[in-house]
C-alpha cells in the first residue's frame, strides 16, 4: 500500500511530480522514489511513496524499472505467488519477492490482458520506454483510488485529490453537481469528483496515453456482468460453498512480511474474519472501540465490547480496546482534509483512531469486514425495503393513521435518543414509494423536495440530474431478484463511493493499510450466485453468510443483534459541536455563497433540537461540507501542513 503520482506531457512535469509525491508522504513513510524519461515530444515523470509490506528490501522499491518498463504501483496482489510461479515457468527471472515485480512482469507478458488475472486491490501507472505510452489501471471493485486531470494532451494523476489540488495552485473549480450529490448521499459517488476538471478512473478500467496525444480507454471487468453470471449459476442450482470461499480469501489477505491485525467490533463480519485469521495466524492482534459511557447511554448504543471480548477469548486473539472520546472540534477539520472530498460518515473517525493506535503499536496491516453488508444484504435498509412491499398491501387508511401517529412521536428526550422511533420514522419516509425511489430514499439524506428547499434554486436541474443518475445505475441490470438488485446497486455506488473511500483515506492518514477480504473478486462472484431469498430469510439479513459463519463462530455471535460501526452523533451535536453548528448555519461560507439556504438549515437545527426529527447526521455532513468548501476556496485545505 502506497501513494502513486505522476505527469505525462505536463508543463514543468518534474517539479509537479515532486510536489504530488510530497503531498502523499503519509501514504508511504518507508521510502520515496522518482523516475523520468522522454515520451515523444514530452516527458513522463513518475513518483512513489512506499509503505513496505512485501519484500522490505531495496528490490521492492519504486518506481520499479526493468527492461524498458517503469511501474509505480499502489496496492496488494494476493495471488502474486501463483502468478509468480506461472511467470517463472515461462522463463521470467525475478530479482526480489515483491508483488510489484509480479505486476510488472505480468504486464510485460500480457499487457492489459493481465488485469482480470490480478486478484487484489490496486491502482498503478506503467510506462513503456519503447512506445512512449503511459497506462493507468484500477482494480475491479474500486478499492484503491486513482484521481487524474487532463489538459490538452497532458495528464497528471495521484492517489489523492488533495495532491492534484495542491499542484494546480488552488485553482480547481468546485463542481456544484458533486456537492449536490454529496448532500443527497453524504458522500460523492465514484462517478463524480468534487473538482470539475478532475476525475476518478472507474473501477475495472484502464486509460492509455499515447505520445501523439491520443487517449484510449477500456474496461476489463464489469460488476453488472458478474451479477448476471451469478444469477445464471443460481438458476442452475449452483450454490457456492461460502465458508470455503471466505476462508480462502481471508488466507490470501494475510500475505505479508509485517504484522497483520484485524478490526473486531464483535459483529458478524469482523468476528468471522478474525476467527478465520486466528486459525491461520495464531495469536493475531485485534482492535476494537468503545465510546464514553454518557455518549453510549444517550445514543442507546449496544454494548459491542462484550461480544468482541468473547470472540477474542475463544480464538486466542490479543485484543486492544480503544475508548473513543475524541476532540471532535479538532478532528473534524483534520478528517475533512484527509478524506479529500466531503464525506459525512463519522465512521471515518473510528477508522482513523483505530489505525492510529495500531500503527503506534507497530502494526501496518489491518483486516476489515467491509463489504459483507453490501454483498450479502446485511443492512437494515435491505430488510426494510422488503418489508415495505408487504406494508404497501396494508389498506391505505390504516397506513395514513400509522404515519400520523409515528410522526407525532419524539426521536429523543433530554436524556437519551429513542432509536426505535428513529427507525420507524425512517421506514415510513419511503415505505409507500416505488422500488428504486424507495431504495434510494432508504439510505440517502433527503427526498427531492427537501433537497430543493435546502440549496440554491438555480441548482434544481442539477438535483434532477443526480437523481436520474441513481435511477440509471440501479436499472442497469437484468436481474429478476429484488434483493440482489439492491446488493448490486450498493456494490456499484455505496461501496466504492463511501465505505471503500473513507477506509482508504482514513487508514492511509495513519500510514496503515486496510485490507477487505469480503471485497474480493471470488467472494463477489460467490455472493451474486446466492439468491435473494437465501440472503434474507424471514427477518434475518445476511442469512447465507451467517450460515457459513457457523462453521467457526458460536451461534450467539452469529445471530446477535446487528451493531453499528458509527459514532454517537446526537450526543456530539448536542454538546461538543453545538456552537460550531450555530456558526456554520448563521455565517458559514456555504450560506454566504448562496449554495445552502440559511432558513432551511435553521429549520433542521430547530426540529433536531426539539427532538421531533433526528437531523444529527444531516448536520454533521453540513459541517464536513463546510470545512471541505473552506479549504477548496481558500487553498488552505490543499496543503498538508494546514490541518494535518
Amino acid at each position: 500500500m502506497c501513494g502513486i503520482a505522476g505527469t505525462y506531457h505536463w508543463p514543468d512535469g518534474k517539479a509537479v511530480t515532486d510536489r504530488l509525491t510530497d503531498v502523499l508522504a503519509h501514504r508511504g513513510p518507508d521510502g520515496a522514489g522518482r523516475y523520468s524519461h522522454p515520451a515523444g515530444d514530452g516527458e513522463v515523470h513518475l513518483g512513489h511513496r512506499r509503505l513496505a509490506i512485501l519484500d522490505l528490501s531495496g528490490t521492492g522499491a519504486q518506481p520499479m524499472v526493468s527492461d524498458g518498463l517503469a511501474l509505480t504501483y499502489n496496492g496488494e496482489l494476493y495471488n502474486a505467488p501463483a502468478l509468480r510461479g506461472e511467470l517463472e515457468l515461462a522463463g521470467v527471472r525475478f530479482r526480489g519477492t515483491s508483488d510489484t515485480e509480479v505486476v510488472l512482469e505480468a504486464w510485460r507478458r500480457w499487457g492489459t490482458d493481465c488485469l482480470p488475472r490480478l486478484r487484489g486491490m490496486f491502482a498503478f501507472a506503467v510506462f513503456d520506454e519503447r512506445t512512449g505510452e503511459l497506462v493507468l489501471a484500477r482494480d475491479q471493485l474500486g478499492i484503491k483510488p486513482l484521481f487524474l486531470l487532463r489538459r490538452g494532451g497532458g495528464l497528471v494523476f495521484a492517489s489523492e485529490l488533495k495532491a492534484l489540488a495542491a499542484v494546480t495552485g488552488g485553482k480547481l473549480e468546485v463542481d456544484h453537481a458533486a456537492l449536490v450529490a454529496s448532500l443527497l448521499y453524504y458522500w460523492v459517488p465514484d462517478s463524480r469528483c468534487a473538482f470539475r476538471e478532475a476525475e476518478k478512473l472507474p473501477p475495472g478500467s484502464w486509460l492509455r496515453c499515447r505520445p501523439d496525444g491520443r487517449v484510449e480507454r477500456g474496461r476489463y471487468w464489469n460488476l453488472r456482468d458478474v451479477a448476471a453470471e451469478g444469477q445464471e449459476r443460481a438458476r442452475d442450482g449452483e450454490m457456492p460453498d461460502l465458508a470455503a470461499v471466505v476462508e480462502e480469501s481471508t488466507r490470501h489477505h494475510l500475505l505479508s512480511d509485517v504484522p497483520v491485525a484485524t478490526f473486531l467490533s464483535g459483529g458478524l463480519d469482523s468476528s468471522y474474519l478474525t476467527a478465520l485469521a486466528a486459525r491461520h495466524r495464531p495469536g493475531i492482534s485485534a482492535y476494537t472501540i468503545g465510546f464514553r459511557a454518557e455518549d453510549a447511554r444517550f445514543e442507546a448504543m449496544p454494548d459491542d465490547l462484550r461480544y468482541a471480548r468473547q470472540v477474542a477469548a475463544r480464538f486466542g486473539v490479543d485484543l486492544h480496546e480503544i475508548e473513543i472520546a475524541p476532540d471532535v472540534l479538532e478532528l473534524l477539520p483534520r478528517m475533512t482534509y484527509h478524506l479529500d472530498e466531503p464525506i459525512g460518515d463519522p465512521a471515518a473517525i473510528n477508522t482513523f483512531l483505530i489505525c492510529s493506535a495500531a500503527r503506534e503499536a507497530g502494526v501496518k496491516v489491518m483486516l476489515s469486514g467491509m463489504g459483507a453488508d453490501e454483498l450479502f444484504a446485511g443492512y437494515r435498509k435491505h430488510l426494510a425495503n422488503l418489508l415495505a412491499l408487504r406494508y404497501q398491501r396494508v389498506p391505505r387508511p390504516v397506513r395514513r393513521g400509522v404515519f400520523a401517529a409515528v410522526d407525532r412521536l419524539p426521536v429523543a428526550t433530554s436524556r437519551r435518543g429513542l432509536r426505535s422511533v428513529r427507525f420507524a420514522k425512517r421506514f415510513l419516509s419511503f415505505a409507500d414509494l416505488p422500488e428504486e425511489t424507495a431504495f434510494r430514499r432508504s439510505y440517502t439524506m433527503y427526498d427531492r423536495e427537501e433537497l430543493l428547499g435546502l440549496i440554491d434554486p438555480d441548482l434544481a436541474g442539477t438535483v434532477d440530474e443526480v437523481l436520474t443518475e441513481h435511477a440509471d445505475v440501479y436499472a442497469d441490470n437484468d436481474l429478476d431478484d429484488f434483493v440482489n438488485r439492491m446488493c448490486l446497486g450498493d456494490a456499484r455506488m455505496f461501496l466504492p463511493g463511501l465505505n471503500l473511500a473513507y477506509t482508504d483515506r482514513s487508514s492511509m492518514a495513519a500510514s496503515t493499510e486496510v485490507r477487505v477480504p469480503f471485497v474480493d473478486v471470488e467472494v463477489v462472484k460467490a455472493a451474486f450466485a446466492v439468491p435473494g431469498d437465501r440472503k434474507i430469510v424471514g427477518r434475518q439479513g445476511k442469512a447465507a453468510l451467517k450460515e457459513a459463519a457457523t462453521s467457526i463462530l458460536p451461534r450467539e455471535i452469529v445471530y446477535r443483534p446487528k451493531g453499528l460501526f458509527s459514532a454517537p452523533l446526537r450526543a456530539w451535536m448536542s454538546r461538543d459541536l453545538a456552537p460550531l453548528v450555530r456558526e456554520v448555519v448563521n455565517d458559514g461560507e456555504l450560506v454566504r455563497a448562496g449554495f445552502l439556504r440559511r432558513d432551511a438549515l435553521r429549520r433542521l437545527v430547530a426540529e433536531d433540537a426539539a427532538g421531533q426529527r433526528d437531523f444529527s447526521k444531516h448536520l454533521w455532513h453540513v459541517l464536513t461540507l463546510e470545512y471541505w468548501y473552506r479549504g477548496a476556496i481558500s487553498g488552505a485545505g490543499q496543503d498538508s501542513t494546514s490541518t494535518a
